[in-house]
């Protein structure tokens, strides 16, 4: 079968928000709770409080997004919860009060359109909350309820809440507060099939689903693909599965998944042996032990060769997330670490994706603190904020960097360099992970220019030869990298 992934995505730079962390609004829009008991916006994060950010804080926030070069935004979940990160669902139709309501959600979507920026939800499909009301309704009437074959009962009676007896119904990871719905139920896949096509018909963009692989009902994600497409078959549907995912993309399921097999050995390389052993290890990617340019491009060349190439072109590329501990402190805040894992984030195949705040250099360990409130153009990071921008631009301004193909001229010792090749036009990428300058020198096959023109960073070049094989000799400064196109 010929495997069709939207198209948009292959030029998208997503931007993940976490809406109680990205802005509160400036105006007062708030009916409700507009003298809350917020938690103090620069205050380390906690498990359950709230920090009030809300959807007219994005909207508000659209100028500075649109400008940083993001065409595509990710939220986590934003239905209705009694839980800051919202994946403990409610109502499945309601866009939580505390972030504006549907109404606030419409009006954000109507203005990200406008300026031609797609908007993908994320859907928790596995398990609701104890306060989803179908569950609530169990909890009521016990056997006695309708609902009871919606959700994996096992005993009465049910303890939602105290622990020192069984639950006596299976929650996601043995945790009762996310009752499981039991897939098998006709009626549960009905309920979830119409609240995806619910919100397509809505006017969003695209599902990411969370933790996916726990629903093995035959056929489920088939389905689901099959009726979120009918509706837009320009939709994109991404996965959260943090390792080999060819289970789901065959073409019949998933668009994507988060691609953490590129995150893992990016960080190794760009990061090294500057890598906090304690944000990562309790993660299921690898960003560690560090890795010599070869090890990376052995890496990436089994990433490269996991998916067929259409699926390559919309995998979810991140460095992190709110899963996963920020950048600036997994490499113990080296800025160099950063920028280098930046460019090669934004210079891969794929829909690069930026946690928000991660463009400024906003740390913070693994979560909650990782969920931290976007700072003060204060304490941003220039120098970071600097190289984003500068990338982001760039990959925008070069469909190469998009969708050409991505060949490996060298890795040895800390240099690696790569080409990005589409039709004429022919960029070459370099990153030296190393703590001295160096030269790499390389022969070059297949290009058909000299790239020697400085697009970013800074580099010596020098071609020689003519012909099929061409001797390429660059020198990189230390803990840096650069992209070479040829001049107008």
């Amino acid at each position: 079968m010929q495997i069709q992934t939207p198209d948009w995505v292959k030029h998208a730079v997503f931007y993940q928000i976490f809406p109680d962390r990205f802005a509160r609004s400036k105006q007062p829009r708030k009916r409700l709770l507009r003298e809350a008991r917020w938690e103090d916006w620069d205050a380390m994060p906690t498990l359950q409080g709230y920090k009030g950010g809300d959807l007219w804080g994005i909207m508000e926030g659209l100028d500075y997004i649109q400008d940083l070069g993001i065409n595509a935004i990710y939220f986590t979940p934003i239905f209705q919860s009694a839980s800051n990160h919202r994946y403990h669902t409610h109502d499945y139709y309601q866009v939580d009060p505390m972030l504006g309501g549907n109404e606030a959600f419409k009006e954000l979507l109507d203005a990200a359109h406008q300026r031609n920026i797609k908007v993908v939800l994320d859907g928790v499909f596995n398990h609701s909350s104890r306060g989803f009301f179908f569950f609530h309704d169990v909890l009521e009437n016990g056997p006695h309820s309708p609902w009871v074959n919606w959700f994996k009962i096992e005993g009465w009676p049910l303890s939602p809440y105290n622990g020192e007896f069984p639950a006596n119904y299976v929650g996601w990871a043995g945790n009762r507060a996310l009752p499981e719905f039991n897939h098998d139920n006709p009626e549960v896949r009905e309920y979830i099939m119409e609240i995806a096509e619910y919100w397509i018909k809505f006017g969003i963009d695209g599902w990411r689903l969370d933790v996916p692989f726990e629903i093995k009902t035959p056929g489920f994600w088939q389905e689901f693909r099959d009726r979120v497409k009918a509706i837009n078959p320009e939709a994109y549907i991404v996965g959260e599965v943090w390792g080999d995912s060819r289970e789901w993309l065959d073409g019949t399921q998933f668009d994507g998944v988060m691609n953490y097999l590129f995150a893992g050995p990016t960080i190794a390389f760009a990061a090294g042996d500057r890598v906090d052993l304690e944000q990562v290890q309790s993660r299921d990617y690898q960003p560690y032990p560090p890795l010599f340019a070869a090890e990376y491009a052995t890496k990436i060349q089994e990433v490269l060769q996991l998916y067929p190439w259409e699926i390559q072109l919309t995998q979810l590329n991140l460095l992190a997330s709110h899963d996963t501990a920020r950048l600036m402190s997994i490499a113990g805040g080296d800025i160099g670490s950063i920028e280098l894992s930046t460019l090669l984030l934004l210079t891969f195949p794929g829909a690069p994706s930026i946690y928000y705040g991660d463009e400024v250099g906003l740390p913070g360990a693994i979560d909650p603190d990782s969920r931290r409130g976007f700072p003060l153009e204060a304490n941003w990071d220039q120098e970071i904020f600097n190289t984003h921008r500068q990338l982001i631009a760039l990959r925008h301004t070069y469909p190469a960097l998009r969708t050409g193909d991505y060949q490996v001229l060298h890795a040895q010792g800390q240099i690696y360099i790569f080409a990005r090749t589409l039709g004429t036009e022919e960029l070459i990428i370099a990153v030296n992970a190393g703590t001295s300058s160096a030269t790499a020198n390389a022969d070059v096959v297949s290009l058909h220019t000299q790239p020697n023109k400085l697009l970013y960073g800074t580099a010596e070049v020098e071609w020689n030869g003519e012909g099929e094989t061409q001797q390429l000799s660059l020198t990189v400064p230390a803990r840096s990298g650069c992209i070479l196109g040829t001049a107008d």
